[in-house]
């Protein structure tokens, strides 16, 4: 192999591996995610001495409850420990932790998106299929709003008739 290839492909792993914990942005990340990101590096390194990274998307700031203001989610799909490929996911999803003022609250989710509906703004999230009765390829969502008043994200199993 030549030496520009060589190269080529030490580039192409250094830009695929997770960059460093969110170093600019970090004084600014609440303390319960950071809490949440150092158990997540704590417990990969209690595997083998695994080294823990984390993608800049991690953390997002997103209005979660239609206030107009952003609030935080934390999605540990773009974690990694280098002894442990799928220590923070696997076929029923990852930890996504949503926090609107000081209320954490976190969901295994195959993915998550935000819809307006009338006055609504909705979290969607993609789970697992066992929620819907099902197995993990089974279509499965579920749609919450933010109680402000409770302080809860509200849902339901509908009623189909």
């Amino acid at each position: 192999m030549g030496d520009k290839r060589i190269a080529a492909l030490i580039a192409s792993i250094a830009l695929a591996a997770p960059t460093p914990l969110y170093a600019e942005t970090s004084a600014e990340v609440p303390a319960q995610l950071q809490a949440k990101i150092a158990e997540a590096g704590s417990v990969c390194a209690e595997m083998d001495g695994g080294k823990f990274a984390m993608e800049d998307a991690a953390i997002q700031r997103v209005d979660l409850d239609g206030d107009g203001d952003e609030d935080w989610v934390l999605n540990e799909s773009a974690f990694a420990c280098s002894t442990a490929a799928s220590m923070y996911g696997g076929t029923g999803g990852t930890m996504s932790h949503f926090l609107i003022d000081d209320s954490l609250a976190s969901m295994l989710t195959q993915g998550w998106g935000m819809a307006k509906l009338g006055p609504h703004t909705v979290l969607l999230a993609d789970v697992h299929g066992s929620q819907c009765d099902g197995i993990n390829p089974t279509p499965c969502v579920t749609a919450s709003v933010w109680d402000a008043e409770e302080k809860v994200w509200r849902s339901t199993v509908a009623s189909w008739e």
